[in-house]
């Protein structure tokens, strides 16, 4: 029986002795959000949610995907131990390692070049 992304969680926090509101702080969570992740209220929490806390417990991210329910890609080619999420796992985990205020200008870019591709593609009115 596998054990769930919740309890995973909290015996990783308890075995670093980290109280619930030092790792929300460290993986930029909520204290109330971490609350219902370990209670198992959230069904799908976001691959990055996931990499953040993998991060803050100091684990692999591949322990808290596997609990989480993500289908892992087979074991041939060279895929092995990774798993389908609609991002790039290796930008997800790029991303959780710089600081929040380079994820939102990078945000602010991507929102950017999203609405010049999008501009791009309409037809011209001419």
């Amino acid at each position: 029986m596998r054990v769930s992304l919740g309890k995973k969680i909290r015996g990783l926090r308890d075995e670093l002795s980290m109280s619930q509101a030092q790792l929300a702080a460290q993986a930029e969570l909520s204290q109330g959000y971490l609350s219902q992740l370990e209670n198992d209220d959230v069904q799908n929490p976001s691959a990055a949610v996931i990499f953040r806390l993998a991060r803050s417990l100091h684990i692999d991210p591949r322990v808290l995907m596997q609990a989480a329910g993500y289908a892992e890609i087979g074991q041939e080619g060279g895929n092995a131990g990774r798993y389908e999420v609609s991002v790039d796992p290796d930008l997800l985990s790029f991303l959780a390692r710089i600081p929040r205020e380079q994820q939102a200008r990078l945000l602010k870019l991507f929102k950017g070049m999203e609405r010049g591709a999008t501009a791009a593609a309409r037809p011209s009115a001419s």
